[in-house]
């Protein structure tokens, strides 16, 4: 019996120190691919950088079942600077400094402004854009001429914003404003509810409020109550490693030009759009578009072509009237003149069907007049100057283009210069001679404008 007692005893031993072997080896094992390992290392051994954002018009959201967002496209080149594949973790606007302290991401990018507050949380990256904080109101709502005249106002804000640290400020100061706040609502759901008018007013960020105003037309932008903020990342503090990386980002991002090429493409356009033209259009796809999205749709999906681009295509060109007529004479709903029409080998241009198929077969063309350009935005944009101005004046603009030292493949360059073959010096030269270019360019942005907002549209 004691020898049992005894080996029992044994037995014993050898399980606890198993046991605490095998505790201590998850401890190790955990240290190095857990939280106690900084984020950067972490990311080098496992090939994944996990982004922290919130779902939101301005950061990250899907369409069409792909991501996008600026937020979200910024991150990706971030991804590939790093060599590493990105994961994006959406916890909610209310939850992301927690996830970030709690080691489920390594870095927040979702509009964030450097305030006081969020300092005393995170270590932010160097500015990669300013904004201001305005009043949002109903056109039927009075807005106020200056801060003073906030009082007793009651104002709606998602709570540990910017937003709410500035109305903070401002009832300190003496400003006998009122605020609700709310947990996880997003900017743009307190603008719907302005424009709905479940609320009077909202604070947000001009370019949050202009990008809303596609969506919102009844809504008015007032005053600013703040000067000009900056936009950055946030990264955890006990992590400087992750910071000195997101900082050689941004710093490699504006030398490449990375970073002004994607905020142009989700900014470039949303200045101080016409509120009448914006609801002209929110009626004409309630009223007039339903006659045509099948055909459009049918017609689109033959050429792999978003049925929604050529939708906006087709307003910019009729407003979806068949009987439209354009200055230079030109009718039907995309407008298609009648060389390019027997180019296309279509004789009748003008009744809607043949009008629509003409436009799409045309615009594909453009298109593949591209081909070369890796990068089907800017691909896109080209083709959508050359169904407007002609393919000749588009060739004649990317010409001035090089001349100038500028890359012929972006976008951002052709803008620059088609608006310069309406002068002398440059039309002169020029194989295809004069045209208004800068027309081009605030076509192709009303047509970006229009898209945007039947992308943000649900259809059956």
């Amino acid at each position: 019996m004691k020898s049992f007692y005894n080996n029992y005893l044994i037995l014993l031993s050898l399980v606890l120190i198993l046991a605490v072997f095998i505790v201590f080896s998850i401890l190790i094992h955990n240290k190095d691919i857990g939280s106690d390992l900084t984020a950067l290392k972490r990311i080098k051994k496992t090939g994944i950088l996990r982004l922290i954002t919130d779902n939101a018009i301005n950061s990250y959201y899907y369409y069409n079942g792909q991501p996008t967002g600026f937020e979200y496209e910024l991150a990706i080149a971030f991804a590939d600077f790093l060599n590493v594949e990105l994961d994006v973790v959406v916890p909610g606007w209310n939850n992301m400094f927690p996830c970030l302290e709690q080691g489920k991401g390594d870095f927040i990018a979702s509009g964030l402004v450097i305030t006081r507050e969020g300092l005393e949380k995170v270590n932010f990256s160097i500015p990669y854009m300013t904004i201001r904080q305005h009043i949002i109101h109903h056109k039927q709502n009075s807005g106020a001429e200056n801060i003073e005249e906030l009082k007793s106002r009651t104002i709606h804000v998602n709570r540990g914003t910017s937003y709410h640290s500035r109305l903070s400020e401002l009832k300190k100061s003496g400003v006998p404003l009122n605020y609700i706040l709310y947990d996880n609502v997003s900017t743009e759901e307190l603008i719907r509810m302005v424009h709905d008018k479940e609320i009077k007013y909202t604070v947000a960020a001009n370019t949050i409020a202009l990008m809303s105003r596609r969506y919102y037309p009844d809504i008015r932008i007032g005053i600013s109550i703040q000067e000009k903020e900056s936009l950055a990342w946030a990264v955890s503090k006990k992590d400087p490693e992750m910071l000195e990386q997101v900082n050689k980002f941004f710093l490699y991002a504006v030398e490449t030009g990375i970073l002004k090429r994607i905020s142009d493409k989700y900014f470039s356009n949303i200045k101080d759009p016409d509120p009448l033209d914006l609801k002209k259009f929110h009626q004409s796809i309630e009223t007039k578009l339903p006659a045509y999205k099948q055909l459009i749709y049918k017609e689109a999906m033959k050429y792999g072509l978003d049925w929604k681009l050529i939708a906006a295509i087709v307003y910019q060109e009729s407003q979806f009237d068949p009987d439209a007529t354009s200055l230079n004479n030109v009718k039907g709903l995309m407008q298609v003149t009648s060389v390019a029409a027997e180019e296309l080998g279509i004789a009748d241009s003008l009744r809607p069907s043949t009008s629509i198929k003409a436009g799409i077969q045309y615009f594909d063309k453009m298109i593949k007049k591209f081909d070369y350009l890796e990068n089907d935005y800017d691909k896109t944009l080209f083709a959508l100057a050359s169904y407007n101005v002609g393919y000749g004046h588009v060739i004649d603009a990317l010409q001035i283009t090089k001349d100038m030292g500028l890359d012929p493949t972006k976008w951002q360059n052709l803008k620059k210069t088609l608006p310069l073959l309406s002068k002398s010096n440059y039309y002169t030269k020029a194989r295809y001679g004069y045209t208004r270019g800068w027309e081009s360019v605030q076509y192709v942005e009303r047509i970006l404008t229009y898209y945007d907002i039947l992308k943000q549209k649900e259809y059956k």
